[in-house]
This record gives structure tokens, C-alpha cells and sequence, in this order.
């Protein structure tokens, strides 16, 4: 049996009838790892998926307002020297952009905060040459699509699509990301212990492969 026919068959049981939920519950893959030592080997990926899970909170470093998303403009930069404005800033939003010219002021002004959490604007996908409407929109569109995986715990958790989602479409994403997580690790399917998937509110089903 394929991977893909496993994943489908997963995701097929996780549908079979319980307690009815009142929400679009969350698709979770869980890869638990075996002989890397999340202290020593840094992991760091972004994955570009086949099916946007959700639109993401986007808020931008910029010079100027922008009509296409939320701004925190260099002149507000002062506001954040509070500790609480920036954590509120932190959790009202899933990742953050910026304008290149800004970034020495925005390391200095924010760095010791979003640095530690993973939303400090990166190079692969965050940091924009100029302000410009085109630029900003294909940035969001991407960052919307792609999935960034740090990994700092022998196990990796994922949402990777929301239960109204199709099936095929659901195991798309997973088969992606699976095959890109194995295509990183140092040694590769020798790092997997074990690849379960489930619902917010279910209990994990084991993929076997």
C-alpha cells in the first residue's frame, strides 16, 4: 500500500462518527523523531503546500500605511519600548513582514522578543525591497500557503488543513510536508519513530507505512 493510500485511510477513520463538534477542527500530523538531538541540530523549514490551510494574521514593519494589511509604522516603533504593548502586539498576530530598510531598527526595537517566539521577519519569507501593493499582496498570498517547522521537541505538530477540508486535499498537504520533513533530517526516514494523525478533539491515529 502507498503512503498516500495510508494517509487517505487515516484520515478516512478519524471521519467515522463520535461526539459531534461545533467547530472546524484542526488537522494535526504528528512526527515523532528518534536520534536527533533537537539541542545540537538546528531544523528550520518553510514548505511551500498545495492547499492553503487558513488565511494567516499579518501585521507589516513599514515606513508608510498600507491598505492591504495591518502596519506598525517606524513612528509607532517608541509605543513598543513597553514590554506588554509588545507581547499584545506578539499574540494578535501569526507573522509578521518588513520593509528591508527598516530591519537594523526593528532587530533593535523588537528582536529580543519575536526572535525567541520564530515571527522575526525572515529573509526566505517576510522581507519586502519597497512598500509597493503588488509586492505585498504575492507575499501574503505565499506566506498563506507555506508552513515554517522549527523544530525544538523530539516531536513535530502540525496543522496541516481544517476538517472541512477534502480528504485528497488534506493528504496532499500531509504527504508534502512528510516528504519534506524526511528530505531534511540528517538521516532521514532513520530519524522517524512514528507518524500519527489526528483532530483537535480526537485521539491520534497511527499512519503505518
Amino acid at each position: 500500500m502507498s503512503n498516500e493510500e495510508n494517509f487517505l485511510n487515516a484520515v478516512k477513520q478519524l471521519r467515522k462518527p463520535e461526539k459531534e463538534r461545533n467547530f472546524d477542527q484542526t488537522v494535526d500530523l504528528v512526527i515523532n523523531l528518534k536520534n536527533f538531538d533537537v539541542r545540537r541540530e538546528s531544523f528550520n523549514l518553510f514548505i511551500k503546500l498545495p492547499n492553503k490551510i487558513k488565511n494567516k494574521r499579518i501585521c507589516a514593519f513599514f515606513e508608510k500605511d498600507s491598505k492591504l494589511i495591518d502596519v506598525v509604522k517606524k513612528s509607532d516603533f517608541p509605543k513598543y519600548k513597553d514590554k506588554k504593548e509588545i507581547k499584545k502586539l506578539i499574540k494578535s498576530y501569526d507573522f509578521f513582514i518588513a520593509n528591508a530598510k527598516l530591519m537594523p531598527e526593528i532587530a533593535t526595537n523588537f528582536g529580543r522578543v519575536l526572535g525567541p517566539v520564530g515571527k522575526m521577519p525572515s529573509p526566505q519569507l517576510g522581507i519586502l525591497p519597497n512598500e509597493e501593493d503588488k509586492m505585498i499582496e504575492d507575499l501574503t498570498n505565499k506566506i498563506n500557503s507555506t508552513l515554517r517547522i522549527r523544530i525544538k521537541e523530539p516531536s513535530i505538530k502540525i496543522g496541516i488543513g481544517k476538517e472541512s477540508l477534502d480528504d485528497e486535499k488534506i493528504v496532499k498537504n500531509a504527504l508534502v510536508i512528510y516528504n519534506k520533513i524526511v528530505e531534511t533530517l540528517p538521516r532521514k526516514k532513520d530519524n522517524i519513530k512514528n507518524i500519527q494523525i489526528k483532530f483537535t478533539m480526537t485521539k491520534p491515529i497511527q499512519i503505518k507505512f
